[in-house]
């Protein structure tokens, strides 16, 4: 059975941090409706899982190396200066094959259920990061940016298609466990 760690990224309630805010959005509450929705495809899927939202970073990698987690899945919306800035990206720690698989599981699924519902959203590809829930986590690990908070059209597919987004996810993760 595999045990799965899912981070929707920044503050429980965006207190004190709500992450990137657009288009009446703020990054924590849609980060955390995407998780908990894929956290309940993935126990119907036989998975473990324990999500957990914190300001902390070092509480969450903490908690994740601590539950002996397979897998660790951070849930974000991106943001940027430019409105124009659209699509999918996910990351891993350079050099973590572990990592980029996940991360490449993940992204094939979510840009491949997106080709139905806006053939338009970017797949902006796997992308190496230094971030410290990537590099202070000890099982494989990726961060998701599922589309723009700030750019008009990403924000109405993270407001509408949550479920889409977590079910995408979700089977990236059932993917990945079946590579394994």
């Amino acid at each position: 059975m595999l045990k799965v760690f899912l981070n929707p990224g920044h503050a429980p309630n965006g207190n004190p941090d709500p992450g990137a805010c657009g288009h009446g959005l703020r990054e924590s509450d849609v980060a955390a409706q995407v998780a908990y929705l894929v956290e309940g495809y993935l126990t119907a899927a036989s998975c473990e899982v324990m999500t957990l939202q914190s300001d902390s970073l070092s509480e969450i990698c903490n908690a994740a190396n601590d539950y002996g987690a397979d897998v660790f899945v951070s849930i974000h919306c991106n943001s940027a200066a430019s409105e124009f800035a659209r699509g999918v990206e996910t990351f891993s720690y350079p050099y973590s094959v572990g990592g980029k698989a996940i991360a490449s599981c993940i992204q094939r699924q979510i840009t491949g259920a997106f080709t139905q519902i806006d053939p338009d959203l970017p797949d902006r590809g796997l992308k190496e990061a230094n971030f410290y829930v990537l590099r202070n986590t000890d099982m494989p690990a990726c961060l998701v940016e599922m589309a723009f908070i700030s750019n008009e059209e990403d924000a109405a597919l993270l407001k509408y298609h949550a479920d889409d987004f977590a079910r995408a996810i979700a089977r990236g993760v059932t993917d990945y466990e079946k590579a394994l």
